[in-house]
């Protein structure tokens, strides 16, 4: 009888800790059990390096996406898109003189978004990932 009392909240427990609960919605988003990543700030200013860090997080931005990890050295994980800041700005950067970054300033580059689409013969010149 003593021992039924005592095996059953001790297997309630060993039984409680195997359980993995779904990642929460909210301010944060989770990543595993009680891990949460808080959202980016509004506007983002990057260095020359495209790394931010915020909240024990590393954030690295690449071709308008956002990912995250606990070290530069990551694993990397996709940010949620609910998380992006609105505006990322470049500091000692003169944003648009050279869009494709291939060494030919915009007013003599022939393909300025470097999609491999002419400008000419392109809808979005500016944007790669419109033809």
């Amino acid at each position: 009888m003593k021992k039924s009392l005592i095996a059953a909240p001790l297997a309630a427990l060993l039984l409680g800790a195997c359980v993995v609960a779904p990642p929460g919605r909210g301010p944060g988003v989770g990543v595993g059990v009680g891990i949460t990543v808080p959202t980016l700030p509004l506007v983002v200013e990057l260095g020359s390096d495209p790394y931010f860090y915020q909240g024990g997080y590393t954030y690295h931005y690449n071709n308008e996406r956002w990912r995250y990890a606990d070290s530069r050295a990551g694993p990397w994980v996709d940010l949620p898109r609910s998380h992006y800041p609105r505006e990322t700005r470049f500091r000692n950067r003169q944003d648009g003189q050279d869009r494709d970054r291939d060494g030919i300033p915009n007013r003599r580059d022939r393909d300025r978004d470097g999609d491999g689409v002419p400008n000419r013969r392109d809808n979005a010149p500016d944007n790669p990932r419109r033809n």
